[in-house]
């Protein structure tokens, strides 16, 4: 089963920046379709953005020419560029490998990890 571990989070102010690492145990890790998901304050976990062990990608509509999803398999991490930060992207990021998806969701087939908090100070 794969372990996921993530990081790079913190506190920025609006319009700044932050680069989210997700590493993942296991040799599968290349083959797996792999997603960011978010959970603000007293929200529901919601899709953030997935990328195939192609390198096709898919984002949130809210996220998109802000956020760029990408992945390094030599070393089994996921990352997330977030750029033209919002206070409404304040939360905690979560990555997951997805046993489906589509356009703007993906389904998670792995226990969560612990998340990295992002906080956007306006």
């Amino acid at each position: 089963q794969v372990q996921l571990v993530e990081s790079g989070g913190g506190l920025v102010q609006a319009g700044g920046s932050l680069r989210l690492s997700c590493v993942a145990s296991g040799s599968v890790f290349r083959t797996y379709t792999m997603g960011w998901y978010r959970q603000a304050p007293g929200k529901q976990r919601e899709f953030v953005a997935w990328i195939t062990s192609g390198g096709s990608t898919n984002y949130k509509d809210s996220v998109k020419g802000r956020f760029t999803i990408s992945r390094d398999n030599a070393v089994n991490t996921l990352y997330l560029q977030m750029n033209s930060l919002k206070p409404e992207d304040t939360a905690v990021y979560y990555c997951n490998a997805l046993s489906s998806w589509g356009t703007s969701w993906g389904t998670p087939r792995t226990p969560w990890g612990l998340g990295t908090q992002v906080t956007v100070s306006s």
